[in-house]
């Protein structure tokens, strides 16, 4: 059964992703066929540094939804790790990665007893989501200045449109010409539609009372939705809207777990829908359906991705702990948080019992 997206916004997104999706595929080196591929579309397309400034990113850091209703495959590591998730990356020797590792775990541990409690990994990834708030506050200041260049301290659409446009590779002055004079733009389908998007989403993030005219808070909230309550509603309903093929705003298990368009072309393909469809049965049955009555309501939803509900960060902290509690005393030790580093990091360690204690 195919998924179609209403809006513009994921339209656009989802036609990133299966381009990418077709290049994966053809040198048989892909982890899913309709996964989501925001954090690949940033290293194979070739936006302008411009437009990666001022448009609202696809990826948000620990929200476990991705704005086309993918799941956030690397969410475990973004709410353990924080701002330190690049240093992983980037750093592979498996010796100094064991060892930021086991000083992470002596942080999250808080009361020094050598071992991590729910409620302790809890504390962590409360304060490793505000790290990302944070970050997106500090990346913010510069968008918001890269679209009011005259330091007003607002922005109108008019004038973020402007901008928007020249960063696809329209003439800018020309552009602003058109816009003052209302002419039209002439611009192509695609961009008219990701324009018409952009402006529903421009005047939601305009608090009350409305002036038409975003300041830099609003201007932080039109960028990163999960960090405001009225635009995280706005995020769950569009989300809700793509994925909804009844119109009945809730979403029922065999429309979650709907495929995107697509031909299935061989077994490699098919093994891959099938990873789909069960990781996504096993995240509404278990996590988002918090009533388990076979229906997510658009509060479920919100709840599920509002990434500063306590609630949520416990259950996440108890369900990491599952993945690595060998002894299943309800808490992780050092040796099973480095047992399972791919998990909390993405990075896998060798020989990761040898030398531990010494080492702690």
């Amino acid at each position: 059964m195919a998924m179609y997206c209403r809006t513009a916004w994921c339209r656009h997104l989802m036609a990133v992703s299966m381009a990418l999706f077709c290049l994966l595929h053809n040198t048989m080196d892909v982890h899913a066929r309709p996964a989501n591929m925001s954090a690949l579309k940033d290293k194979n397309n070739p936006t302008s540094k411009e437009e990666n400034e001022i448009l609202p990113p696809d990826h948000l850091n620990g929200v476990k939804l991705e704005m086309d209703g993918h799941i956030n495959k690397g969410f475990h590591q973004e709410v353990f790790l924080g701002k330190e998730m690049e240093e992983f990356e980037e750093d592979s020797e498996p010796r100094r990665n064991r060892k930021k590792l086991i000083e992470i775990f002596s942080k999250v541990d808080f009361n020094k007893d050598k071992s991590v409690s729910a409620q302790e990994m809890q504390r962590w990834i409360m304060e490793k989501t505000e790290e990302h708030f944070q970050e997106a506050v500090r990346e913010n200041k510069m968008s918001f200045h890269a679209v009011d260049p005259d330091g007003d301290g607002h922005v109108t659409w008019d004038e973020y449109r402007v901008k928007f446009l020249a960063s696809k590779g329209f003439n800018e002055k020309e552009m602003a010409d058109k816009i003052k004079n209302s002419e039209e733009l002439k611009v192509d389908e695609e961009t008219q539609e990701v324009l018409e998007s952009l402006k529903d989403r421009w005047f939601q993030a305009d608090n009350p009372p409305a002036d038409q005219l975003l300041n830099e808070e609003e201007f932080l909230s039109f960028l990163h939705p999960e960090h405001s309550k009225g635009m995280l509603k706005y995020m769950v309903k569009e989300i809700v809207r793509d994925l909804d093929q009844d119109g009945d705003k809730k979403l029922t298990l065999s429309e979650f777990i709907s495929l995107p368009m697509g031909t299935v072309e061989n077994q490699q393909a098919q093994d891959i829908d099938d990873d789909w469809v069960r990781e996504r049965k096993k995240e509404f049955e278990e996590v988002i359906d918090r009533n388990h009555d076979g229906i997510v309501t658009m509060e479920e939803l919100e709840e599920y991705m509002d990434p500063m509900n306590e609630y949520n960060a416990l259950n996440e902290a108890k369900q990491m702990i599952a993945v690595a509690d060998e002894n299943q005393n309800h808490n992780l030790e050092l040796e099973e948080i480095l047992k399972y580093s791919e998990y909390f990091t993405g990075s896998k360690l060798m020989d990761y019992a040898r030398n531990v204690h010494e080492e702690f």
